[in-house]
Formats: C-alpha cells, structure tokens, sequence
C-alpha cells in the first residue's frame, strides 16, 4: 500500500508525525506532497493578513504540482482548506482527513479569538463542514470526538473512525527516574483548554510542593503573579521534553472546562504515558476511553484546585502509588503500550486505510 500524505499540514506536529511513523512501520509506503505554512511558529490562524496569504499561495502551487501516485491520500492536521487539491490529487483514489480539530470549536468556543455569530466563525464553520464532507473518511483521536465532529458535519457516523493520538517513540520512550525536591511537571501551549487557572490554585493549596511550568500561549499573563512554588520555563526543545518528563515527579495533563476539553486526550497525555512518568488530569470521557482512575492515572474534576492538590498531595506522600501509576503492571505505560503505541497505531492506521480502499 502506497499512502500520499498531502496538503499545507505542519510537518512537525505531534500528530502528523506520529501519524507517519506508524504507518512507515506498519510497512505502509508513504509519500509525502507538502506545502510549508504553518511552520516555524506561524500557526496563528488570523481572518485575514500574513498567514490567509501564505495558504492561498501554498493552495496555487499544491493545484499546480503533480502530485506522486498513492493508493490512498491523507490530509494532514491542520488541513481543513486541502481537500480541494486532495481530491484532485487523488484521481478518484479515496482521501482520508486527519483533522484532529474542528476550526470553529478551537478558535470560537474554545480560544475565543472570534465571537460566536460572527462572519469569522460562521466562515470557519462553513470550512469545518465542507472539508469533512469532501473526504471519504475522517479520523478523530478519540470517540468523543468522532461524535461531536459528526455531528458538526451532519455526516453519519460511519463516516468517522477514531485512533489515539500516541507519541513519537523516537523521542520519547520510558525512562521515569524522578529526582528530588519533588515536582509536577505540565508542558503546553498556556491555552484555556490545558485549564491553567486550575493548576495555579492548586499550587496555592499546597505550597509545600513544586510545580514546574514549560510553555507559553494566551495565558501567559496569569503566571506574572503566579506563587512562589511554581517555576515557569517559557521554551524548551521538543528534543529535552522527555528529559523533563523522565526526571519530574508526576506529569499534569489538561483541567480546562471547556467542552473540546471533554472530548480529547492531548499530546502532553501520550508523551507522559509513553516515559511512565506517572500522569494526573481531568476526569473526563475522552480520558476515560483510555485511562483507568487509580490504575493508569489520578483523574480529578476539571476546574477544581482543591480536587487537584488533594491528588498531588496524595501522589507525594505514596511513592509506591507513583510508582504503580507510572510504569507498574496495569500503570499508565502499560495502557500506552496496549492502546497507543506506534505499533498497536501502525496496525490500525493500515487496517483504516486498508477498508477505505
């Protein structure tokens, strides 16, 4: 099988990445026709100026270039404006899209860069349904969010297949040894999803632990007065992520309340599971379809600082429980090695791929 992989996707994405991977070692063959956008910090998805620019030139010369022969092409995240030029690059072959997100539900409910209502978020709702519509297969990360882009399409169900997100296992492999003073380690774009807010109230509950704090985004300004147990590191490679993943306490996933939070398992999740650094975030039905309270992680409620420092403080106390958590019989890595590893991904990318054809 030949896979075309296509469009103004960021190559250096988590997911597009991974996605990738999996299959080159499923066997799969995968060409790649790509248009650089995104890269380079530029994912700023604005109505209009710099970036609409750079995708309109990129569209012209994906339309242009002859694009290798595949069985079978698949748009990369974020590719919502390709399916056009997929479609025609395919000739006739199915196209399958790897969205990971609506447009609409990040930049209108979740990050509010537009008002809902407006002509913004109403073209981007526009693209959100047309791209779905366009490809002959979508393929979210979780269930619920299967459902929830469904139903945002108006596209049956059967038109949707579900594979985790994962981790590149070129980075990012087990190796948890935490060192001491003890500390919880979150990593992400400061964005309302990864529930920000909630993790510096816990902080203040519990200022006899640390908190270590990588990335920066919209939220910035809530770290200026920030407690004086929580370090905040604004960048560090991807390449150094396990290494902080590897020597931290525990790792924090995500605590917003948003709905996309519900929904999804973030990258941040897979790269802790895939270290067996022991993993705490929010108890939700994305996480649920993956993680077991107690067993593969400490699932709390979303939004809630005292339910996360009652967690924290617990894991602190109990090294034996971090310990089972992280890379234990039946912990975390365990779930990651059984459910989201590339090879478990690869043989479901194939198999995915395989029925569409």
């Amino acid at each position: 099988m030949r896979v075309l992989y296509f469009g103004t996707y960021e190559r250096g994405y988590p997911r597009n990445a991974q996605v990738i991977s999996c299959l080159r070692r499923a066997g799969v063959g995968v060409l790649e026709h790509h248009e650089p956008v995104w890269e380079g910090g530029t994912q700023h998805w604005t109505a209009g100026g710099s970036a609409a620019l750079r995708l309109a030139r990129a569209q012209t010369r994906l339309l242009r270039r002859k694009a290798p022969a595949a069985d079978v092409v698949v748009v990369g995240y974020p590719g919502h404006f390709d399916l056009p030029a997929a479609r025609r690059a395919a000739r006739g072959r199915p196209v399958v899209f790897n969205p990971l997100v609506s447009l609409s539900d990040t930049l209108v409910e979740d990050r509010a860069r537009f008002r809902r209502g407006s002509v913004p978020a109403r073209f981007l709702g526009a693209i959100d349904r047309r791209s779905m519509r366009a490809a002959d297969l979508v393929v979210a990360d979780t269930e619920a969010n299967a459902a929830f882009l469904a139903g945002l399409a108006g596209l049956p169900k059967e038109r949707f297949a579900v594979a985790f997100v994962g981790a590149e296992e070129r980075i990012f492999e087990e190796g948890w040894a935490p060192v001491e003073p003890w500390s919880a380690l979150f990593i992400g774009k400061l964005i309302p999803l990864h529930g920000l807010e909630t993790i510096l109230g816990a902080a203040r509950l519990v200022p006899e632990l640390r908190f270590r704090i990588v990335g920066n985004g919209q939220l910035d300004g809530l770290l200026a007065g920030r407690p004086t147990n929580v370090e905040w590191e604004p960048w560090v490679e991807y390449d150094r992520l396990p290494a902080e993943l590897h020597r931290a306490s525990c790792a924090l996933g995500v605590f917003g309340t948003t709905l996309k939070a519900r929904r999804v398992i973030p990258n941040k999740a897979f790269q802790a599971l895939a270290c067996g650094t022991p993993l705490v975030t929010g108890d939700t039905p994305g996480a649920r379809e993956l993680l077991v309270h107690g067993e593969s992680a400490l699932l709390v409620e979303p939004g809630n600082p005292e339910a996360l420092a009652l967690a924290l403080r617990r894991l602190a106390g109990d090294p034996e429980l971090a310990r089972r958590l992280g890379g234990g019989s039946g912990g975390g890595h365990t779930a990651y090695r059984e459910h989201a590893s590339e090879d478990v991904l690869g043989r479901r990318w194939r198999e995915l791929l395989a029925e569409v054809l």
